[in-house]
């Protein structure tokens, strides 16, 4: 009977173990893929945000490259020309949309810089502030706070 009692204690063990293992195993596993899965995760999103920062920073780029070609026109409403007025708005258009992403994105404090930025370049497209030195004035203090912001938040 000793014998009987002294098997079923050990497959009684033997199984506790096993399952103790396996479930040890299960969880190390479960847990190994939730860190992987979030790595991923944050991978993605720090590539979406770089994306989206790269896009404002071309847009803001063309749009100063288009007001620098209308104060190279002989005056400044003759740098308007129809070309140039639909390169304008569709520029800005998708410039507004950028920066609403940043907000979507990245969040409020780099949306209010990138909110500035595009600011400043809607305005030395559409207002004449006397030549391309003043534009440059005017660009040159939010697009530097903005790069820096986003230098340290890809950091």
């Amino acid at each position: 009977m000793n014998q009987i009692w002294a098997s079923l204690i050990g497959v009684v063990l033997g199984g506790s173990m096993s399952y103790l293992a396996q479930f040890t195993t299960a969880r190390q596993a479960a847990r190994t893929e939730d860190k992987r899965q979030a790595t991923q995760l944050a991978e993605a999103r720090r590539a979406e945000r770089l994306d989206v920062m790269r896009e404002f920073i071309q847009l803001t780029q063309q749009g100063i490259r288009l007001a620098e070609d209308r104060y190279e026109a002989p005056d400044w409403s003759s740098g308007c020309t129809p070309e140039w007025l639909a390169a304008a708005r569709a520029l800005i258009e998708r410039l507004w949309i950028c920066e609403r992403m940043i907000l979507v994105l990245v969040g409020p404090e780099l949306h209010r810089l990138a909110w500035d930025y595009a600011g400043a370049v809607n305005h030395v497209l559409w207002e004449d502030l006397g030549g391309p030195e003043a534009a440059w004035d005017h660009l040159r203090g939010p697009m530097n706070v903005f790069l820096n912001a986003a230098h340290g938040e890809l950091g």
